[in-house]
């Protein structure tokens, strides 16, 4: 099933269950679908790749991170419950975050290949371990990483 069918069932599911945080969130990831394969049309593609859809997931989750930090930083913890429940609505539809450790491995390999030796490196490293990572680690976090393996091989 592709991910613009499940939304459907999704936005089915939560009408019939009177879901209105979950509906409101599936709505708005269709949205932003719908949006996005108009812009692709004049590039002659007629559905996203599970990439493209991938991308507007993990920017709706962001987003969401930050709406959190910003309304907990304000004192407004019930705004911040409701990202949160928006949050885990659309981590549903994310693929499985890796750990640490598969992280780390994917950064030692990268590093190997590009030949990165000081912090310097950081950009020639951090393009390639990112495609690799899309969408599966979170981009703040792999820049540390990268960071802390760097500045212990210099």
């Amino acid at each position: 099933m592709s991910l613009k069918e499940r939304i459907d069932q999704d936005i089915k599911t939560a009408m019939k269950s009177k879901d209105k945080i979950r509906l409101e969130t599936v709505r708005s990831i269709k949205k932003l679908i719908l949006e996005k394969e108009v812009s692709v049309r004049p590039l002659g593609q007629d559905t996203l790749t599970e990439e493209q859809e991938l991308e507007i997931l993990s920017r709706l989750a962001k987003q969401r991170k930050e709406s959190i930090e910003q309304y907990q930083q304000g004192g407004r913890e019930e705004l911040a419950a409701q990202e949160a429940q928006e949050l885990a609505i659309l981590e549903e539809y994310l693929p499985k975050p890796l750990s640490d450790e598969e992280v780390s491995t994917v950064i030692d390999q990268i590093l190997a290949e590009v030949g990165a030796t000081s912090i310097k490196d950081m950009g020639k490293v951090m393009g390639p371990v990112m495609e690799q990572l899309k969408g599966k680690a979170e981009g703040k976090k792999v820049q540390e990483m990268v960071k802390a393996k760097l500045s212990g091989q210099s």
